[in-house]
């Protein structure tokens, strides 16, 4: 298999010493920064907007993996894309007409991502795989980081897989670990987010090699 792509999720990351947590997975081999943008409407939480990212930019070469945990999407695409993601991910269930929303995101240049929650079954969205540059499936309910891993969502891969273009970044995020990384890398994932495994490690370089 290729690389495994590995995306720490600044969620779990100390937001007072923001600059400092991104240097220290950029140094120890991550290949992308996660960045989950979530709005209190459609998931029950809170996080950054778009001059936190913007912000980030300046301060890492990693590319910015946007992930949209928001209503709406089509409103803010532009600002966060301007701001400097790199790949910005909506959810499938917040938006009605996907290859708008698509044509959007890469307008601006930029790679475009769609995300499921766990109760979305892949035959949903199997017919949207060939206009994305990713699919995120979740393996925990969106919204909060520190959740258990549900291997029932992570069943969803070898589906998407089957269906999916050669070059379809298939992106796992929910409870990864070493073994729950190797259950989805397994099923055919090739990108992986992780947040309080990789920032509660000890060593997070050694984390971020045991998920690949």
């Amino acid at each position: 298999m290729s690389k495994i792509i590995i995306s720490p999720s600044i969620l779990s990351a100390d937001f007072a010493n923001l600059e400092r947590d991104i240097k220290c997975v950029e140094d120890a081999g991550a290949d992308w920064l996660h960045v989950d943008v979530m709005d209190g409407h459609f998931v029950p939480n809170i996080t950054i907007g778009v001059p936190v990212v913007k912000s980030i930019k300046k301060v890492t070469n990693l590319p910015l993996d946007v992930h949209l945990m928001i209503e709406n999407p089509e409103k803010y695409i532009e600002p966060f894309a301007k701001a400097g993601a790199d790949i910005l991910t909506f959810h499938y269930e917040a938006v009605k007409d996907i290859q708008l929303i698509v044509d959007l995101i890469k307008s601006f240049g930029i790679k475009a991502g769609m995300s499921i929650k766990p109760k979305t079954s892949p035959d949903e969205i199997l017919k949207y795989l060939g206009i994305l540059d990713l699919l995120l499936v979740m393996t925990v309910e969106p919204g909060f980081g520190g959740q258990s891993f549900m291997e029932d969502c992570a069943e969803k891969i070898p589906v998407i897989k089957r269906h999916a273009p050669e070059n379809l970044i298939i992106q796992v995020d929910g409870g990864i670990n070493a073994q729950t990384a190797k259950i989805c890398t397994d099923y055919g994932a090739n990108s992986l987010v992780a947040g309080n495994y990789i920032y509660k490690s000890d060593n997070i370089k050694s984390a971020i090699l045991s998920l690949r």
